[in-house]
C-alpha cells in the first residue's frame, strides 16, 4: 500500500494522485549520452566515468520517481516525498490559503511544474517537476469549494 492509502482517516477518500514527472530522468540520460560521445571521439576513460555518473544519478531519480505521491482528498492534500530521507506534508484542505503553480517553457510543452501549498500560519511548501500541476490545482481548489458548499 502506497504512503497516502496508509495515512487516510475514517471517511477520508483519495480523489486526485499525481506523481513526479519522467522529466526527473533527464540528467542521467544526458550523462549518458555524453559517454557516448566519449567512447565515440576515443576517450575511454572519460567515457566511463560518465556512465557511471548516469547509473548513480539514473537510480537516485529512479527512487525519487516511485517514493514521491501527491495526493487530494476529501478532507486533506498529502504529499510524500523520498524513501530514506522522506518529507511529508499533509494540510487540510480548509488550512488551505492557495496553491501556486510555475511553469517555464518546456514545463507547459512536456506537462510538468512546480506547485506552492500556501497555508494558514504563513506555511509554503515547494514541490518541483510535478506531472500535470494545473490539474492538481484545480482538483485541490474544488474539494476546498465542496468543503464551502456543504457548510
Amino acid at each position: 500500500m502506497s504512503y497516502i492509502e496508509n495515512n487516510l482517516m475514517n471517511e477520508e477518500n483519495i480523489l486526485y494522485r499525481s506523481k513526479l514527472h519522467w522529466i526527473v530522468f533527464c540528467w542521467p540520460v544526458i550523462w549518458f549520452i555524453v559517454a557516448i560521445i566519449f567512447f565515440i571521439a576515443g576517450v575511454s576513460v572519460i567515457g566511463v566515468l560518465c556512465i557511471l555518473i548516469s547509473i548513480v544519478t539514473g537510480i537516485a531519480s529512479f527512487i525519487k520517481f516511485k517514493s514521491s505521491e501527491f495526493g487530494v482528498t476529501n478532507r486533506r492534500v498529502i504529499v510524500k516525498i523520498g524513501f530514506i530521507r522522506r518529507i511529508s506534508v499533509e494540510v487540510l484542505l480548509n488550512k488551505i490559503e492557495g496553491i501556486q503553480v510555475n511553469q517555464g517553457i518546456w514545463g507547459r510543452i512536456l506537462g510538468f511544474g512546480s506547485i506552492t501549498v500556501s497555508g494558514t500560519g504563513g506555511t509554503k511548501d515547494l514541490f518541483h517537476k510535478i506531472s500535470a500541476p494545473l490539474e492538481f490545482r484545480r482538483k485541490v481548489q474544488e474539494q476546498i469549494v465542496a468543503g464551502q458548499d456543504s457548510k
